[in-house]
């Protein structure tokens, strides 16, 4: 039995629709950067960047909250200017040289989970993002970072390195 040509054209349209829809609803960023935390030799916080190729022109400090949907933002950050492909780090507890601080940073409390990413204006691209407690910033000592690695099989672990290995290494094990 032969289909005809107007049932034909409808099922094409909902599958030309179908993917369309699937296509432009996608509810993740694409991940070009890294982000993680280091301190100053004082133990001020540090946010710490490694972007891979594109750009990323802020970052936000949040804590998740009791209802899953919605998070507490404690801190955020816009760039003077999109930040390209390299190591970026700005301190998260004062103003910096090309940061403007949408959200004064609002201090640290003890037993809290941190979550520090970054992202674009249009949502184009985003950095992994970094958890971390008081007590993770209280252990790293200047020149160390504290971001999530992400292994060959996809496990995400949180890892402190030297900042000369995130450099090397942070984009290439995205």
């Amino acid at each position: 039995m032969a289909t005809s040509r107007p049932v034909f054209r409808r099922f094409v349209g909902a599958v030309v629709a179908g993917v369309a829809l699937a296509a432009t609803s996608g509810c993740t960023v694409p991940v070009d950067a890294v982000a993680g935390v280091s301190v100053t030799v004082d133990g001020r916080l540090l946010g710490v960047m490694m972007i891979c190729g594109h750009h990323i022109d802020g970052a936000t400090l949040y804590v998740e909250s009791d209802d899953a949907d919605k998070s507490v933002t404690v801190g955020s950050w816009t760039a003077a200017r999109p930040h390209k492909a390299g190591l970026v780090i700005w301190p998260l507890e004062s103003p910096a040289a090309g940061w403007t601080t949408t959200r004064a940073l609002t201090p640290l409390t003890a037993g809290t989970a941190y979550t520090l990413y970054g992202g674009t204006k249009d949502n184009s691209w985003s950095t992994t993002d970094v958890s971390f407690t008081r007590a993770d910033r209280d252990r790293l000592a200047p020149g160390e970072v504290l971001y999530d690695d992400v292994s060959d099989d996809g496990d995400e672990s949180a890892v402190v390195v030297p900042l000369t290995r995130f450099k090397a290494t942070a984009c290439r094990d995205m």
